[in-house]
């Protein structure tokens, strides 16, 4: 008998495989360190291979195609359903394999590697806003505590930070303005951070053609979030 269906359970380094036959009868059930999976899926004829579209499945699912397998990504709320025991890698690994058969099943479409190199940027990009507006709302209600604000808006950070400077010992101790000039100097290393990538985004931009047909629709432009979807 061979294996026709594959659920593949993802992992940072022991991956969990579970098979079924054109029966739906379960004939394999494997553990299998990350060195030795494409390995084992040489030695395998081509079947359907069921993923969850979690963190590297779209790297695996590109190397298992390069394979001649079938691989489809099925969103992890979808496989959950399925499991029907205790959570254990095992019985994910069979509820990705039941879950992927399914006719009706929503699929997760497989990037690229040319597509995920825009979606990184935007990525990170998220992550640096995120993380320049925790900083910037710090450095507020730090510096609220010793009476000195600004109106909201990150344009106006620099009027808090000039306060800040020019407030005396009376107004903020010594050891506050330590701390506080620290964060701002952080925060400035962010917004140095955040415009390269901006750069970058542009750049990619321009060189798109795809990304630049969707820039003609109203209200999109190469900064909007999850633009870097385009393949």
């Amino acid at each position: 008998m061979s294996v026709t269906s594959i659920g593949l359970d993802l992992a940072k380094s022991i991956f969990q495989v579970h098979g079924v036959d054109a029966q739906g009868r379960t004939i394999l059930k494997r553990r299998i360190r990350r060195r030795d999976l494409l390995a084992f899926f040489e030695k395998l004829p081509p079947c359907l291979v069921g993923m969850e579209a979690c963190s590297s499945a779209h790297h695996w699912a590109r190397e298992l195609v390069a394979l001649g397998h079938d691989v489809r990504l099925v969103p992890p709320q979808y496989a959950k359903p399925y499991v029907k025991r205790n959570k254990t890698d095992a019985a994910d690994a069979e509820a990705i394999c039941e879950a992927v058969g399914r006719p009706n099943m929503r699929l997760v479409p497989i990037k690229s590697r040319e597509s995920q190199g825009p979606l990184t940027l935007h990525r990170v990009r998220s992550l640096l806003v995120r993380q320049r507006t925790a900083s910037v709302n710090s450095a507020r209600g730090l510096l609220s505590e010793f009476g000195i604000v600004a109106a909201k808006g990150i344009c106006r950070v620099g009027v808090l930070r000039r306060d800040m400077e020019a407030a005396n010992e009376e107004v903020l101790p010594r050891e506050a303005r330590a701390a506080l000039d620290a964060l701002f100097e952080h925060l400035d290393a962010l917004t140095a951070k955040l415009d390269a990538v901006d750069r970058e985004i542009i750049a990619w931009h321009r060189s798109s053609e795809a990304s630049q047909r969707l820039a003609t629709a109203p209200g999109v432009g190469p900064l909007t979030v999850g633009w870097g979807t385009v393949s």
